[in-house]
């Protein structure tokens, strides 16, 4: 379901695995980034209405803080995936040219910090 080469998979997976604790791993046929709980994941598809969906092969797919989560679905860069919507997850298009890279590290990190152990968290702390 994914291809080494596709866009953005390589600048997501440098950027997930440089979190402590962070493992890759492969679920549902596409790289998923955890450090106990995912992350993180690449590709998904966003249901429009029952038994249609609209895959997005090159997404990054992060938890969002539930405080965020109205600012977030008011940027039309951001959709909601298919079942992970539900449970605060958003995704957004990495194979647009004009990929914020600082903002999906933001978006990563604060994902991470959503679902990772604390010890893993006091260690990114320490890293500064």
């Amino acid at each position: 379901m994914f291809s080494e080469d596709d866009p953005g998979l390589a600048e997501l997976r440098e950027l997930c695995l440089a979190f402590p604790g962070a493992e890759e791993q492969i679920a549902h046929g596409r790289p998923v980034f955890r450090a106990g709980k995912i992350f993180a994941t690449f590709g998904g598809t966003e249901k429009l209405r029952p038994g249609d969906h609209r895959p997005w092969p090159s997404a990054c797919l992060v938890k969002i803080d539930p405080a965020e989560l109205p600012a977030i679905d008011g940027d039309g860069r951001f959709f909601v995936p298919a079942y992970w919507g539900p449970s605060g997850w958003r995704g957004i298009d990495l194979a647009d040219t004009a990929v914020d890279w600082t903002e999906v590290g933001e978006l990563v990190d604060a994902s991470y910090r959503l679902v990772a152990p604390k010890r893993l968290i006091a260690e990114l702390d320490a890293r500064g």
